[in-house]
């Protein structure tokens, strides 16, 4: 804003009124005094009778005073009524100062000849003071406790009181300018008022005049590069601010001891320092320099700091807005705050709304915002205004504050709330207009707030009002026991915080730490947040959570505290950021410490632990349990889950609290939620809850104020709280009591408080058996443990259960009672505890009796010493055979029974070392050296059975004895002695046995032949399991005959190379042996050579020949044959006749007889030209003469008449394939293939009756397999039913058969 008159000139004078600062008085070079309003707007104009030379506005600033020059008049304007009156001074000389007192209603007038006027404006009464000055008076200034500091051209200082009366007077170095009082810095508070004078002189030095020590001035100088004192100025605690005219500020504390130093010094300006101003309100200074086309400026502050006017010498003051009016307002998440005197800016920023700025009529003293209005107001006027102005409304008083939302206005003004529409008609305005209270009685209103559906206020008599706005009418008052002074509703209108006169802050109970500084209240207008607080002063604010449900019920807790920069006022909450309305006219947003994990969920930088835990904490408390989740996620421990859980448990959020217990893990925790997560009673389920975090009492509590109380009694019994659950049985359940009791009888006898356990055990006697059987068991036991023996044993003794004695018998015996102690413990059938306690007591004879039904070998061991003592062996001797202490038996058998037969038997039963021993050297005193040697060895001493076997020729029972447990050192010392006694099969053996092949072999092989064989199975062991080249060589050439030149049987060479697992060469040999063994009509020897040679081929993994094969099968086909006689089935037998006779080449010692029986079984089965064809054969003359006489006629008939008739074979499909061929066929002329034959009837295999032997593994049609015999007609191994599976998948056996092939 810049003034600009029309004489406005150069040597502009100017003054602020004081205390409101709406007026600014100007003068110029003209003989004008014109007054402005704040705004810029010329208000009138005083026209004088000279040029203006002085004015100033009065304390309060009503009145302003004017002196002009050439005249001696005094101007005085009166802003109230705008009425300008004059008062003839006297004086005879042009004035030329003028000031008002600073506390009352007292003006002082200097003249340029040194005399002063006093002028009181309320009594007009005038006090002239002549010679006051002998020179022109040029500065002055009041203090607080009206002293007048007077300075003058003549170089002195006068202090002058009210009544214009000299108290002080000194001179000066130079002329004196900038006269101030103040009080000096000192260590204590003076009570004597201002009463030190500053001022500079002759621009060079600060002088400090002290009232109370007028001759000791203090004369501050100044370096000279600072230039001329320019201005100085009082502010703190004793503090000055000095400005130099080369643009230095110096800042010096007036403290005794602190005055001559600078505590600050700064070049503010480069080149001059024309002006400076300070402003107490705002604690801020203001300079001005350099720029030289101002000239000189001053600057000048109104009192409350809002305006800064700064004036040129070319007639131009510049006024500038320093400092705003905070006054805003919000409505969810819009606001309406002041951005210029006359401008109101609304803007939603969580919205995305652009600001807008709507031009107001007036300088607003209050601001109200709804959804769709504005309005601004001042005294008792309010401006309503949408996007155009809508209307103003004059109320019945001044306006204290204003709410809206979006149908109503409500105004407070003079202790009352007038509610009205803010758009309606005038009727209808008239018809939904109220005014609250409506009682005078019930007080005065002291504030009030709005919300969409709701009218609160609060009282000086401490009552809060709700009004639904619907009926206009008062839905709930709450009466607090002070006045209330402020109230803030949720954005829904349905919680409330209010300020009492005492500044505690009350919702449904008294806030936490709620600081008595607090100012205001805004709730988090975000929809997560809706719990969520903030209290604020002009330094802090406080961040508070409602928490609404909670097990404990409804809570607020103070989360934490944030800082609030200077100068900022909080205008909105939303999503843990506060905007803030600043004095420039602007917003700025703090977030606050409580939200710092907003930032972390979303931008999940690395944080310290501590960091993380503060940031998970805040989260928790402000109920932000999503975004917790989101921490935990990103790095949190164990202990953070299981701090998310119990969080969310106490505000009893069921479902999420199941889904982090599974993530962490905590099974158990998660089937107690699922269990009561269908309850919806709420204390019902917050008991449950308290339960599950411990807190017991209160889940008690809750469970009373529930439903189901029961839930208490249940909970106190499963914590074994007994004293509890009784008196909640007592209350809820008394049918429960005796149960109760039993059960906290148990825990006091655990405990060992027997008394009370007893008592309670009496006291849980019933009706129920078993129940009862329980509580008598208890007294029983209680009983003895409290000293009633008698009662206790006879109880116990009564009571059916076993355990019960036992019990009762171990206390006894505890309580060394050993007699009823053992009698309970037999009663109880405990007879090694009876006979255990019996033996404690040397009741020998009890212990006999109990003898045979005690297994305790200790017991037994016990009674065989004392009967051993006693002399009475044999008793001893069963009584050590009881307790299986065999070593002791035998020492009683051999030395005082004589009984070696029975001490050899448990010798030889039991395999005891020592008893061996002891039976050893009973037989060696008896020269028995066969005995003695082998029970050396059952004693594992070796070396003696060794050494007493070689002195007495008894090796061979040494070996023999020695078996398969000696050691190599064992096997080697006993091959060297049969090597030294040329017994070679022996010394083989045991070269054998410890590993030395060679020798072994070769001692094998000097053995003379036998019947059995049994040296050369032995060399063909050892060659298997030496590995030697050489060795083997050597036993294949002995077996070929290159010894003495007679070949040994093949079936050794077949064995040796079965050992040596050269598996082709033993797969021929078979086939030879197999050959030899049918050629002289040993058929199943020979089956069971190929069979065996088949079947290790197969476990090798080995090709089998199909030479192998067929020889296995003609030779299997054939002993099928006697099988399918045997049964009646003559055509399946034909068949492998058939296959036999085709074959009969390798049948040559019966080729007659088979073929016979060929002939006989076709004729049978109906296959007349086979039986006609094998008959031919039988005719020739190589095998007519062999035909047995009783077929020999029947044979010659049928080749007489012959009869070619042939039952057609049945056909079955290849498994292979698929095509139908004969089913005894086993080559496939589709696909060539072999077929897989049957070994239960010979024919080929079908896919769809697959099954085979479990024991070899050959294919069977799992139709014909059990109905053969119980053994496979293959391996002769037995079968059952259960053993063959049928196998619906055989292609992994007809691959393995292709392999074969």
């Amino acid at each position: 804003m810049i003034l600009k008159g029309e004489n406005l000139c150069s040597c502009v004078l100017y003054k602020w009124q004081k205390s409101l600062g709406n007026y600014i008085a100007v003068a110029g070079q003209d003989t004008s005094v014109k007054i402005f309003d704040r705004h810029g707007q010329k208000w009138t104009e005083l026209n004088l009778p000279g040029r203006c030379v002085g004015m100033d506005w009065d304390k309060d600033g009503d009145i302003l005073a004017v002196i002009a020059a050439k005249s001696s008049s005094i101007f005085l304007w009166d802003a109230s009524v705008n009425r300008t009156s004059q008062i003839d001074s006297g004086m005879r000389y042009h004035m030329s100062f003028i000031l008002w007192s600073k506390t009352s209603p007292l003006l002082a007038v200097g003249t340029a000849k040194g005399n002063l006027l006093i002028y009181n404006q309320q009594t007009s009464r005038k006090i002239p003071i002549i010679g006051k000055h002998t020179k022109r008076i040029t500065c002055g200034c009041w203090s607080s406790q009206n002293l007048l500091a007077l300075g003058s051209e003549d170089n002195t200082l006068t202090i002058s009181n009210h009544e214009g009366d000299t108290i002080r007077q000194a001179s000066l170095r130079g002329e004196p300018g900038e006269i101030f009082f103040s009080v000096m810095k000192m260590d204590e508070r003076s009570s004597q008022g201002e009463s030190t004078v500053s001022m500079s002189v002759d621009k060079k030095i600060l002088t400090l005049f002290n009232l109370n020590d007028p001759q000791n001035p203090i004369e501050l100088a100044f370096e000279r590069h600072y230039g001329n004192l320019v201005s100085h100025r009082w502010f703190g605690d004793g503090y000055i601010l000095i400005g130099f005219s080369h643009g230095y500020f110096l800042v010096i504390s007036t403290h005794i001891n602190e005055i001559r130093s600078e505590l600050y010094q700064a070049r503010n300006h480069k080149d001059s320092l024309y002006s400076v101003a300070v402003s107490a309100s705002l604690n801020k200074a203001a300079s001005c320099g350099d720029n030289c086309w101002m000239m000189k400026p001053k600057l000048s502050w109104t009192d409350d700091g809002q305006l800064l006017a700064l004036s040129t010498q070319r007639g131009t003051i510049h006024v500038f807005l320093t400092k705003l009016p905070m006054l805003g307002d919000r409505f969810g998440t819009r606001l309406a705050y002041l951005t210029s005197l006359l401008e109101v800016t609304v803007s939603n920023q969580a919205e995305g709304e652009n600001p807008v700025a709507i031009q107001v009529e007036v300088e607003p003293t209050f601001i109200a915002v709804g959804p769709y209005h504005v309005a601004v107001g001042m005294n008792n006027r309010a401006w309503f205004y949408g996007l155009p102005k809508i209307k103003d409304i004059e109320y019945l008083g001044t306006i204290a504050s204003m709410c809206l939302n979006a149908d109503y206005a409500a105004a407070l003004f003079e202790g009352k709330v007038q509610l009205h529409m803010i758009e309606g008609r005038d009727a209808e305005d008239r018809q939904q207009m109220k005014l609250f209270p409506d009682d005078n009685k019930k007080g005065r209103i002291l504030c009030h707030a709005l919300t969409p559906d709701f009218l609160y206020y609060g009282t000086d008599l401490g009552n809060v009002e709700c009004v639904l706005l619907e009926e206009m009418e008062t839905l709930k008052c709450y009466s607090h026991s002070v006045g209330v002074r402020k109230v803030f509703p949720d954005p829904n209108g349905t919680w409330l915080v209010f300020i009492d006169d005492k500044n505690g802050a009350v919702s449904c109970f008294e806030l936490p730490d709620f600081s008595p500084t607090i100012t205001g209240v805004l709730w988090d207008n975000w929809h997560a947040d809706r719990g969520v607080f903030v209290a604020f002063d002009d330094d802090k604010v406080y961040t508070y959570t409602l928490h609404k449900m909670t097990i404990y019920g409804p809570q607020v807790v103070l989360v934490d505290t944030t800082a609030l920069l200077y100068s900022q006022r909080p205008l909105l909450l939303y999503n843990g950021k506060l905007t803030c309305q600043t004095t420039s006219g602007k917003t700025s947003e703090v977030v606050l410490s409580t939200h710092s994990f907003l930032k972390s969920a979303h931008d999940t930088p690395k944080t310290s632990p501590s960091e993380f835990s503060n940031q998970l904490a805040q989260a928790l408390k402000v109920k932000r349990f999503h975004e917790a989740w989101s921490l935990c996620e990103s790095g949190g421990s164990e202990a953070d889950w299981a701090e998310l859980g119990k969080t969310c448990l106490i505000h009893m959020e069921v479902e999420l609290a199941i889904h982090i217990y599974r993530m962490s893990g905590n099974v158990g925790m998660v089937m107690s939620l699922q269990s009561i997560q269908g309850i919806e009673e709420r204390n019902l389920l917050a008991g449950y809850l308290a339960m599950f975090l411990d807190e017991y009492n209160l889940a008690q509590d809750l469970f009373l104020s529930s439903s189901r109380p029961a839930a208490a009694l249940e909970m106190r019994r499963d914590l074994l709280h007994w004293d509890s659950a009784l008196m909640l049985a007592n209350r809820l359940a008394e049918d429960q009591i005796p149960f109760i009791s039993k059960e906290y009888a148990i825990h006091l006898e655990f405990i060992g408080n027997y008394i009370n356990a007893l008592t309670h055990y009496e006291k849980g006697v019933t009706n129920n058996k078993e129940h009862d059987e329980a509580c008598q068991a208890g007294i029983a036991r209680m009983s003895i443990r409290t000293g009633d023996i008698r009662r206790g044993t006879a109880l116990a003794i009564q009571h059916p259960n076993r355990v019960l004695k036992k019990e009762c018998g171990a206390i006894l015996e505890s309580m060394k009672q050993f007699s009823e102690a053992a009698q309970l413990y037999e009663k109880g059938l405990y007879y090694d505890k009876a006979a255990s306690v019996y033996i404690r007591c040397k009741n020998w004879a009890k212990v006999g009796e109990l003898l045979p039904n005690v297994s305790s070998p200790k017991i037994h061991f016990q009674y065989a010493k004392a009967k051993e003592a006693d002399g009475k062996y044999k008793e001893a001797a069963q009584a050590y055979e009881n307790g299986k202490d065999w070593d002791n038996m035998i020492r009683v058998l051999l030395d005082h029974l004589n009984n070696p037969e029975d001490a050899v038997r448990v010798v030889r039963e039991t395999q005891s070392i020592d008893g061996a021993k002891m039976v050893a050297r009973f037989f060696l005193r008896l020269k028995d050296y066969r005995s003695a040697i082998h029970f050396l060895v059952l004693s594992n001493c070796n070396d003696e059975a060794f050494q007493l076997a070689q002195q007495h020729g008894q090796m061979e029972v040494y070996a023999d004895i020695i078996g398969c447990e000696a050691t190599q050192e064992d096997y080697q010392s006993i091959a060297l002695y049969f090597e030294e006694e040329r017994k070679h099969f022996l010394a083989g053996q045991f070269f054998y046995k410890c590993g030395q092949y060679s020798k072994a072999l070769n001692h094998f092989l000097k053995c003379p032949k036998t019947e059995d064989n049994q040296p050369i199975e032995l060399a063909i062991r050892t060659v298997g399991e030496a590995k030697d080249n050489t060795l083997t060589k050597q036993l294949i050439e002995y077996l070929l005959g290159a010894s003495d030149g007679m070949a040994m049987e093949a079936k050794y060479l077949f064995r040796l190379y079965m050992a040596l697992q050269r598996y082709s060469e033993a797969a021929h040999t078979a086939i030879v042996i197999a050959r030899e063994e049918q050629f002289a009509g040993n058929y199943r020897n020979a089956h069971d050579v190929l069979f065996s040679m088949h079947r290790d081929l197969q476990s090798q993994k080995i090709k089998i020949s199909t030479d192998m094969a067929t020889n296995l099968m003609i030779l299997h086909s054939y002993l099928l044959v006697k099988m399918h006689v045997k049964k009646g089935d003559h055509l399946k037998g034909a068949r492998m006749l058939i296959r036999v006779s085709n074959n009969i080449s390798k049948f040559p010692a019966h080729v007659v007889p088979i073929l016979t029986s060929a002939v006989i079984e076709c004729q049978r089965a109906g296959l007349k030209k086979s039986a006609f064809d094998f008959a031919t054969m039988l005719m020739r003359p190589e095998y007519r003469n062999q035909i047995d006489l009783k077929y020999r006629k029947k044979i010659e008939a049928l080749v007489r008449h012959p009869n070619t008739s042939e039952l057609e074979e049945e056909t079955k499909p290849c498994p292979y394939c698929g095509f139908q061929l004969p089913e005894n066929d086993l080559m496939c002329i589709s696909c060539k293939n072999n077929i897989p034959y049957c070994i239960a009837t010979g024919r080929h295999m079908l896919k769809e009756d697959w099954s085979m032997c479990p024991h070899c593994e050959f294919p069977a049609l799992y139709s014909e397999l059990l109905e053969t015999e119980s053994v496979c007609p293959m391996c002769s191994e037995n079968l059952s039913a259960t053993q063959v599976k049928k196998i619906t998948d055989c292609s992994r056996y007809l691959q393995n058969q292709d392999l074969d092939q």
